[in-house]
């Protein structure tokens, strides 16, 4: 009864998310409530068990990072620079932003990296007048395929990673780089396809774009150089992450804290938590609280055990449904639970003899990251952007979303298909008939 008593919160939670009536956080919130008045668990298995406060601190963090840099007029300078560099373009400055936001999130994790990119981007297209949306659906797309292509990209890979000891961040990168680089490739065409008349259709003056001054928008005050020095110390300490072994929540803490401190004469704190996206962070609390009614009820699980009973044990059938199952499942729920949920299932798999379970695991990884595409409560990151471009302006619709994200879910899952079967299956296929 009280897997049907979550499974119909969370439905209709979802429902009322998508049609937008409602703020989405209320909704989530009021959603997560239900489970706790129910009683499908309590407080204490909400605060310890499901709330993700890793993802939640690590977001107020570089929230608080960014906003003290944003009163610098650092990313209106990155933004009008940028923009003379394309020398205006449209479509090419949609295709630089959707790179440089891929290369970041490879480097950085896809959460921190639209956090630092989106803002600039925002300035951008309000100084030159063009569309915001198609920028930040690239760089939602282009975050979480970038995010796939290393162990510290995306939360579903560096958990994968922090369970399987021998997949290493150069495993990551010679296993899942690859294919993540021809899809992007490939959504670059897409998206180059989907925008390219309405990005044409907008006339920006060459010499109005000549004439712009970049540094007239820097502050050069002191504050500058301590957010650049202490945005540039968070950024090593992140690349810095597979050494140093500290966690990305701690280097992000210590990196607004540091930066609290040193702007204090500069800025007051209190300004500064004032325009922190509550709303964003209370979304998260109360989806991470919605999706744990359906860990707590064991909803995910059977979801996991099912993919096991369908597949039978065989190593081809069982990648490509965990494939496409995280891929579309990824788009409904957040990525994360569902992931913590696959991987204690895919390590029994050893006691049916299944010995080589590295393509289990690149398939789910694979899934889970580029799944998250497919709505915008996907993954963090579209949540942040959607959350940010809300604060400008220029939110995000659900359905809107959908109408793109979906079907560019689709064509990853099925370039990802290819790449596991020929990479990974057939190898195995043709060893076993030996």
């Amino acid at each position: 009864m009280e897997a049907a008593f979550s499974i119909a919160i969370f439905l209709v939670s979802y429902i009322f998310i998508i049609m937008e009536k409602v703020n989405r956080a209320l909704v989530a919130l009021t959603g997560g409530v239900l489970m706790l008045c129910i009683g499908i668990y309590d407080w204490n298995d909400a605060f310890y068990s499901y709330i993700d406060w890793h993802t939640i601190t690590l977001l107020f963090s570089m929230m608080v990072l960014v906003s003290i840099t944003q009163k610098t007029g650092f990313f209106e300078y990155i933004a009008l620079l940028l923009a003379q560099k394309v020398k205006g373009e449209p479509v090419r400055l949609l295709i630089v932003i959707s790179c440089l936001t891929a290369l970041g999130s490879a480097l950085l994790d896809n959460v921190t990296t639209v956090l630092l990119f989106v803002p600039v981007l925002l300035n951008l297209t309000s100084i030159l007048q063009l569309p915001a949306f198609p920028y930040l659906i690239s760089i939602i797309f282009s975050s979480n395929i970038g995010g796939a292509a290393t162990l510290i990209g995306d939360p579903p890979n560096i958990m994968i990673g922090q369970a399987v000891e021998h997949l290493t961040f150069t495993s990551f990168l010679k296993n899942m780089a690859p294919v993540v680089f021809i899809i992007f490739i490939c959504t670059m065409f897409l998206l180059y396809f989907l925008f390219r008349k309405s990005l044409k259709k907008v006339k920006l003056d060459p010499e109005k774009i000549k004439q712009l001054k970049p540094e007239d928008y820097l502050k050069k005050t002191p504050l500058l150089y301590k957010s650049l020095g202490v945005l540039g110390l968070t950024i090593v300490g992140f690349l810095l992450h597979p050494i140093l072994h500290v966690e990305l929540t701690t280097v992000a803490v210590c990196g607004a804290l540091l930066l609290l401190l040193l702007s204090e004469k500069d800025v007051q704190a209190e300004k500064i938590f004032q325009e922190v996206e509550w709303l964003t962070l209370f979304f998260f609390i109360g989806l991470f609280i919605l999706v744990g009614g359906l860990q707590a009820t064991g909803v995910i699980d059977e979801v996991a055990k099912g993919i096991i009973f369908a597949t039978e044990g065989d190593l081809p059938k069982t990648a490509l449904i965990i494939l496409w199952i995280s891929g579309i499942f990824s788009g409904i729920v957040d990525n994360i639970p569902f992931v913590a949920a696959m991987i204690p299932i895919i390590q029994e798999f050893k006691d049916y003899g299944m010995m080589n379970l590295d393509p289990l695991w690149w398939a789910l990884a694979l899934g889970a990251c580029l799944g998250g595409n497919g709505t915008l409560v996907g993954a963090s990151a579209n949540v942040v952007v959607a959350g940010i471009a809300a604060t400008y302006g220029k939110g995000i619709s659900f359905l809107r979303f959908m109408k793109y994200g979906f079907p560019i879910v689709i064509f990853s899952l099925i370039i990802c298909t290819v790449y596991i079967f020929f990479r990974y299956l057939i190898p195995f296929m043709q060893a076993s008939v030996q």
